[in-house]
């Protein structure tokens, strides 16, 4: 199976098409820009949403549902973000087709909408004017909701999961009394993000501001998570805005406070995308296919009997029956998400052992369990870890009684493992710069750059349009050394992490 992967060293970018299409993940549609998402790779999602899900409602958030179309008037209310999402929006102008007789399905030209509409590219808009009737005093703050969603951006060039005419995401939408409770909420979900990228999904991320040159349309400041994929390209995996009283004084959104006094109320957005796919499928994977971290694993366990005939296959199908069982009984967490371990038997005799092995190693299942006559003679099996492919990943031996407390444990080690992985790519492809010259060299090869930057908005223009590289993050916890700034000399805070990114 591995022969249907490119090569990472020889063409990454189709290795990462490879990778989505022959592990099953998503097709490209016949809408240009947009793409379909098989089973396995909706699979994915719903793990995602659900660690997601839990992770919002344990910081007292609650889920809602808002309109797919806004009028275009609502966007036009705040300024930045109408500049910012102009030339992505789709436009709805008209309600009816017309089917007449000889003639081929057209628009009806009578059924003009009095004002075009916006395919949804983000809703605070939308959102906003809600809000304005919900809320109306103190008591009703903060309103902390949630949005499972579809958005549509109108990307002129796409990449199935990373960057889609329409792609799955969630959009978090609160209002608060104080700007203080804005801000933190601002901090808390910007780190609720980075609890799942990095419990998870198992992928280091660096947290932090953006710059103003980077930050969301409309916002006063945004808060992101930054991963580093495997060719040394940034990955934005999600965002964080704090949005000051933009939106509340854009659509009147007030409020009596605790001094009877009247005020504007604050606001927060944040968001996570089918994104997320993309950057585990980079992080993690391999030239064999798919590797996927336990956690969020549609397929935990897969268990191949063997045998020649029917007489060898029963007890190793009886064998793995067991196994499974044992699995499945196995008390469950938070690791799990409070469900049970997931095990396949997979009995397809038809096929050769080694083309079995490879289907599952492709499709990333973490751990793959080889139940044969001979192991049934020792009471044993072979155990073998996809994150470790070949001979050094696979347990030759291993005594069936126990194997279940074994391949537990194990999936864990496995979850552990790869997030330790990509740290080290991560710290090994992370380099200072201390000159202009110096950094232009350094961007070049694959990875994070730190340098000190002014400040300034101009300077942030010149260096990504002289070197293509963009202020991804300006880390909590980067050296808080000051400096001056490689392009200008003039004083710098702290280094900022530059880098090419999707």
């Amino acid at each position: 199976m591995a022969e249907k992967i490119t090569p990472r060293a020889k063409d990454y970018p189709q290795w990462y098409l490879d990778v989505v299409q022959e592990a099953g993940l998503a097709d490209n549609s016949d809408v240009r820009g947009c793409m379909v998402i098989k089973p396995t790779g909706y699979a994915l999602w719903e793990k995602m949403q659900r660690g997601l899900d839990k992770l919002f409602k344990d910081t007292g958030h609650v889920n809602a549902y808002f309109p797919l179309f806004i009028p275009m008037s609502y966007l036009a209310k705040e300024e930045e973000m109408a500049e910012g999402f102009a030339k992505e929006c789709a436009v709805v102008t008209h309600y009816r087709l017309k089917a007449e007789k000889g003639q081929p399905l057209h628009v009806d030209p009578t059924a003009k909408l009095e004002e075009p509409l916006i395919v949804r590219p983000t809703s605070e808009t939308i959102i906003w004017k809600t809000y304005k009737n919900w809320i109306q005093s103190y008591r009703d703050l903060p309103l902390l909701i949630n949005q499972w969603a579809n958005v549509v951006r109108w990307e002129m060039r796409t990449r199935l999961f990373l960057r889609t005419a329409e792609f799955l995401w969630q959009e978090g939408h609160t209002a608060h009394a104080t700007a203080k409770e804005a801000e933190e909420e601002t901090l808390r979900m910007v780190r609720v993000y980075q609890q799942f990228a990095e419990e998870f999904m198992a992928m280091p991320v660096l947290v932090g501001p953006k710059s103003d040159g980077q930050k969301f349309p409309g916002a006063v400041y945004t808060l992101c998570i930054e991963a580093l994929m495997q060719d040394g390209k940034a990955l934005q995996a999600g965002t964080s805005h704090f949005l000051g009283q933009n939106f509340a004084k854009a659509f009147d959104v007030t409020f009596t406070n605790v001094d009877n006094k009247i005020e504007h109320a604050w606001a927060t957005s944040w968001g996570v995308s089918t994104r997320l796919i993309g950057g585990l499928i980079m992080t993690h994977s391999d030239d064999n296919g798919l590797v996927v971290p336990p956690r969020l694993a549609p397929t935990h366990v897969v268990i191949c009997p063997l045998g020649r005939n029917d007489a060898e296959r029963g007890p190793s199908i009886a064998a793995a029956e067991k196994l499974a069982k044992e699995l499945r009984e196995i008390p469950r967490d938070d690791f799990y998400g409070y469900e049970p371990i997931s095990v396949k038997i997979d009995t397809m005799f038809d096929k050769q052992p080694g083309y079995r092995y490879a289907e599952y190693e492709l499709r990333g299942v973490p751990v793959r369990v080889e139940i044969g006559p001979k192991d049934i003679e020792k009471a044993a099996c072979a155990v073998a870890r996809r994150d470790v492919p070949g001979k050094e990943g696979k347990q030759f031996g291993v005594p069936l009684t126990g194997a279940a407390a074994h391949i537990d444990a194990l999936l864990r080690d496995i979850q552990k493992s790869l997030f330790e992985k990509a740290k080290k790519h991560r710290e090994a492809t992370t380099r200072t710069a201390n000159s202009y010259d110096e950094f232009k060299q350094m961007i070049e090869q694959p990875g994070f750059v730190l340098a000190h930057w002014d400040g300034t908005r101009a300077t942030e223009d010149k260096i990504q349009e002289e070197t293509k590289a963009t202020i991804r993050c300006i880390p909590f916890d980067g050296d808080p050394t000051p400096g001056a700034c490689m392009v200008t000399g003039a004083p710098s805070a702290k280094r900022v992490v530059f880098a090419r990114a999707y």
